[in-house]
């Protein structure tokens, strides 16, 4: 994938799978993810989400035809970190010829649900 100089190299995330019908990425708990009182910083947890979504869109399309971009993404932030890792899922919830929706669970490396997101993405047609 290419992440080099991209927010995902930034924020230090990794995909570790990246199969169309479920991305999974890793994210480190440090100074570049946290907010100001020391947390894992809500926007974080959506630029990752988003992020996950984004690369299975993309596995589902023909890049040579078309391209997807995030319309929509909503998060609920259930919990939070200081340190560590969390893993991002997404899967699928509907992959149509216009548009998908992904649903995202971020987890600490504990265990711990720290957020669930949906993001919908557009399928746009390259112009030739």
């Amino acid at each position: 994938m290419m992440m080099k100089n991209t927010l995902m190299d930034a924020l230090g995330m990794e995909v570790i799978k990246a199969e169309r019908d479920c991305v999974e990425m890793r994210m480190p708990v440090d100074a570049r993810t946290h907010q100001p009182m020391g947390f894992l910083h809500g926007g974080a947890n959506v630029a990752l989400a988003e992020s996950a979504a984004s690369i299975g869109g993309f596995l589902n399309i023909d890049t040579n035809e078309q391209q997807v971009f995030g319309l929509e993404i909503n998060a609920n932030h259930i919990k939070s970190a200081r340190e560590g890792y969390v893993t991002a899922a997404a899967v699928p919830a509907h992959i149509g010829k216009t548009t998908m929706v992904w649903e995202i669970r971020i987890v600490h490396e504990n265990g711990t649900l720290l957020c669930l997101s949906r993001c919908t993405l557009g399928v746009v047609p390259l112009k030739k």
